[in-house]
This record gives C-alpha cells, structure tokens and sequence, in this order.
C-alpha cells in the first residue's frame, strides 16, 4: 500500500461468476474487426483533474482520465502470483538504485520511444518539474517520498537522477499512479492548477481525454501513444451514480463495462449469470473500508471512548451479511489492505467483537454513566454520536443502520446524517467537522505506508495548510516512529515488523474500526475481449488500450 492513498467514495471491481482472492483474466479472441465505440459506466464523477491538487481525491477521475493520460515509471502487474511494479512503456528499463555519498539515489532512463500527444519527448527535466511541483505548491494531496527529495538532476534528456535527503524505501510508488509524470514543456511558467483543474487536452497515455463534468468521460486515442496502440476508437464513461440504475443500463446493453460497488444487488447480478456476461471478483484489493473516528472530537478523543464503540459492533455479522455470498465472512483486522498482508498484523483488531461487560467497565471507568434513557452521560453531556458517509450509497447506509442499533444496545446514540460526496470529501473530513465518517481507502502502489493518514505530523493544520492527510486526527506517539520506519527502511525484515508493530499499537489505541477489504468486482459484456480482469491499483480499466470490441 502506498503512502500516497485515495478515498474510495465508490468501490471498484466485478465479478462473473468467480469468486477467489486473486483476479479472473478472459482473453478470448473474437476474431471481429476491431473499432467501435465503447460505452463504461461510472458510478462517480472525478472532482479535480490536477492530479498533485488536494482536490484530487477521487478515485475514478484517476480510473477514468489520470491512469489513461498521464505516464508514469511503473504499472502495477501480477508476477508469480504476487502483484508487483513493473516498468511502464515509458521507460527503457528498470531505474536503478544506488548510494552516492552516503545518500539514495534512483536512476531513471526514459524510452526513446516515449513522447507526448504533440510529439514532444517525455524527458528528464519532466521528472524535474513534476518533483518541484510537488515540493514548493501549497495544497498538494500528500507530498510523502517526493519531500524527502534533494534534487533531481538531468544529465541528459533521457535521465533522470533523483537525490534523497534520507531514505525512502517506497521510491517505487513515486512519478507513477499517484500522478504519474508531469509535462513540463507545456506547464512551465503557467499556473498549474488552473491548465489542468478542469480537465486538459495533451496525454502521455495511451488516451486523450474529454471531461463534461457531471456527464461523461470521453477518450479518443493518442495518435503519438508509444506502447500498445488502442484498437477501440473511442470509450465513453458515463457518468451512473446509482448502482441499481448502473446495472439496469448494464443488462440492456447501455454499457458495455462497469465496476460497481459490492452491493447486494450486485452480487444477486453476478449470481443470476447476466447472459453475455463475464466477470470476476476479487478479495485481494487494495482497499481497506472502515468506520474512522476523528480522534479530536468529543466524545472520541477518550481511549477508553473507542475502545467500548470497538468492543459494541459485531463486524463479522456485518461483512457477512453484506459480502457473504462473494466468500467474504470475516472483518479485516489492520488498516493496512489485504493486497499488502505481509506488512499487517491480520490479528491486530482481532479483540475487538461484541463485548458488553467489556463497554461496561470501559466507560464507568472513564467515568460515564447511563441516564435515565439508557445512553452513557458524563458532565452533563451525553455519549451522542453522529456517522456520516457519502448519501445514496446504499452499501454504507446498511452498515450505518447495523450499526445504530448495535451502538444503541450499548449505550450510544448513533445519529446518521450522510452528505454529497463534494461536502464530505472536499470539506468536512478535511476541516475535521465530523465524529464518525465510513469510507474506504485505497493505496497507489503495492508499497505499505499508513504514515500519510496515521503519523502525528500529517494532522491538518494550519502549519500545512488544512492539507494533511491525517483526516482521523489520530496521534499515537509511540507509533509515528514506526510508521516512519516502513517509509525509509529499505531492509524488508524489520519494515515488516515495524508495520506489524505499528498496527498493533493503533489497535490498542482504538484509532478507528477495519472493517473489511472491500471486495473488487468487475464485469463485461462479451462484445470486450483482451486481458480484462481487476488490477487492484489501476482498476479494471487500466489496459483498455489492449481491448478489442465486437460489432
């Protein structure tokens, strides 16, 4: 998991019969002429199309415009049945690593091959721009890794070197999907954010993308795209907010691909084999879905507070019920995802099931007691708490319901107030004007990295400009050195059990609930052939440039 992480305000993947912890792949040849248009449904909007901006938090605009314009070094593949980076097309081989003077340096050789929509070469003075953006804007989605740069040099215009002022183990997941590589030929001088914020014409991909906010994503292919050449001649995402109305226009040939939310009607879809359907369904994602507390906020800025909400909701009963029928029975136990379990401690929340006596004795020892309605009081305020998540999305609105009853047998009132997806995201998570929020996050790279949404120093404050990504406010002390320790360490052995260590000192902290590693589904129709399957970094989507589309 990358440092560098998403919000996940509509999950992704699908499924088409398979269920398994891994990715079902088709690549059935059709033998028809290739061309065409092909129609994806999308079930939300992008908000910002200037990838370094805080505003860039969604993750279907990376799925739908970022992942198909903007090069990068690595893209994410399975080898050997373990999801690793592998140099993109635009690269010429793998970067090297060395220390030079005692400091980290990573070597980039450019394709000679690799050039922009306009023909201009992608160069190293691109790498250059795209880390000084990063390093000198002031409301950057997370800086982490490229803040640790001390230059980046350009002995050629085809090589990049990149300096460290101290290690940084997880370089890999930089200058790739967490924004890719910034043109600086047609940047330079100009106010970034402004060219880019609504959507922009030039690409580095394989595709040059429309953006009709609100409507639609429309990709045309990159006549100067340098890897595999796309055969479908155009794609057009529309823009299906409600998953229930996303598989009607799926069943009636509207679209042609989706990548809904696990909902329970879309596992009834995946179950009553849609005719001229595949799919496949995968556990193993990089997303973990939580119920995340906001640390400073009364009443849940109390230890004990946490640790008896923790101990109030049965998880297990809620993830079954929700993603039994995909095999997924358990609550996830780290905040760390499954697509990067070999750095979590998979037992850390494990304690954490319905225990009364345990919610008792928690809170008449942080000195609450029940009034006359049943609900937990201490200095004359109650134990009132309010969730809120993004409105309509039926799969959350469940959980919020479970769980209001859950909290309610055990002395909280729980009062659900859900908003817009643009209210929650874009303001209230980031103003810190919530108690409880459900949502998913979702890593970059296959890298670990909690420090950007867990370390002390990623708090938002006015010292970063409201721009950490601590959204939880969370502050374990004893923890931020570890964490940090899985950012810089490049010695796999003790990373790993610094991340473990670090899980298990959040979780007895109770600084939010895991709930579960939400599973990724994707289906297509038959018409689609080529290597269609998740990718659980780069979404279904990522390779559409190596689909072909039937009449």
């Amino acid at each position: 998991m990358s440092a560098i992480l998403a919000i996940v305000l509509a999950a992704c993947g699908s499924s088409g019969g398979s269920k398994s912890g891994g990715t079902k792949t088709s690549t059935t040849t059709l033998g028809k002429a290739p061309g065409g248009t092909l129609v994806a449904g999308a079930e939300q909007d992008a908000s910002c199309t200037d990838w370094i901006n805080a505003c860039a938090s969604s993750l279907w605009g990376s799925e739908m415009i970022q992942y198909q314009t903007m090069p990068r070094t690595f893209d994410i593949a399975k080898q050997d049945g373990v999801w690793t980076a592998v140099p993109s097309p635009t690269m010429a081989s793998m970067p090297t690593v060395a220390t030079v003077n005692g400091k980290q340096t990573v070597t980039y050789t450019i394709s000679d091959k690799a050039v922009w929509s306009d023909g201009q070469p992608i160069t190293s003075e691109d790498y250059k721009y795209t880390a000084d953006q990063i390093n000198t804007d002031k409301n950057v989605y997370d800086p982490t890794g490229y803040d640790k740069i001390e230059s980046v040099a350009t002995p050629s215009p085809k090589v990049a070197v990149v300096t460290f002022k101290e290690p940084f183990a997880s370089w890999t997941q930089m200058f790739s999907s967490d924004y890719g590589i910034q043109p600086s030929h047609i940047l330079e001088g100009k106010n970034r954010h402004n060219e880019m914020k609504n959507g922009y014409s030039w690409s580095g991909g394989p595709w040059i993308a429309k953006w009709q906010k609100g409507l639609s994503v429309t990709l045309t292919p990159n006549p100067n795209w340098y890897g595999t050449k796309p055969t479908i001649q155009k794609v057009i995402f529309k823009i299906i907010a409600d998953t229930a109305a996303e598989f009607q226009a799926f069943k009636a040939g509207e679209v042609l691909a989706i990548y809904p939310q696990p909902l329970p009607s879309a596992i009834a879809a995946i179950k009553g084999n849609i005719p001229n359907t595949k799919s496949s369904v995968n556990a193993e994602t990089a997303t973990v879905e939580a119920l995340w507390m906001n640390n400073a906020k009364f009443p849940l800025d109390s230890t004990a507070v946490r640790q008896a909400i923790g101990y109030s909701i049965d998880r297990d009963a809620i993830v079954k019920a929700l993603f039994g029928e995909l095999g997924v029975n358990k609550a996830w136990q780290s905040l760390n995802p499954p697509i990067s379990a070999k750095y979590a401690d998979t037992t850390a929340w494990s304690d954490y099931t319905p225990q009364p006596g345990k919610v008792t004795s928690l809170m008449t020892g942080d000195g609450w007691k029940k009034n006359g309605s049943g609900v937990w009081a201490k200095g004359g305020k109650t134990a009132s708490l309010t969730v809120v998540t993004t409105a309509g999305n039926k799969q959350r609105e469940l959980i919020e319901q479970v769980m209001q009853k859950q909290l309610g047998d055990n002395g909280f009132k729980l009062t659900i107030a859900n908003k817009s997806a643009d209210d929650l995201f874009g303001t209230i998570l980031g103003a810190g004007t919530y108690q409880l929020s459900i949502y998913g996050s979702s890593g970059t790279s296959v890298n670990p990295g909690l420090c950007s949404i867990l370390c002390t120093a990623n708090i938002p404050t006015k010292a970063n400009d409201q721009t950490g990504n601590n959204l939880s406010r969370v502050s374990v002390p004893a923890a931020d050195p570890l964490l940090e320790q899985v950012d810089t360490d490049s010695n796999e052995p003790t990373r790993i059990a610094a991340s473990k260590q670090a899980d298990a000192l959040l979780a007895d902290d109770q600084v939010s609930l895991p709930l579960d590693p939400l599973p990724n589904i994707a289906m297509w129709s038959t018409r689609l052939s080529g290597p269609i399957g998740d990718n659980p970094i780069l979404s279904m989507f990522w390779n559409m440039h190596e689909w072909t589309l039937a009449g």
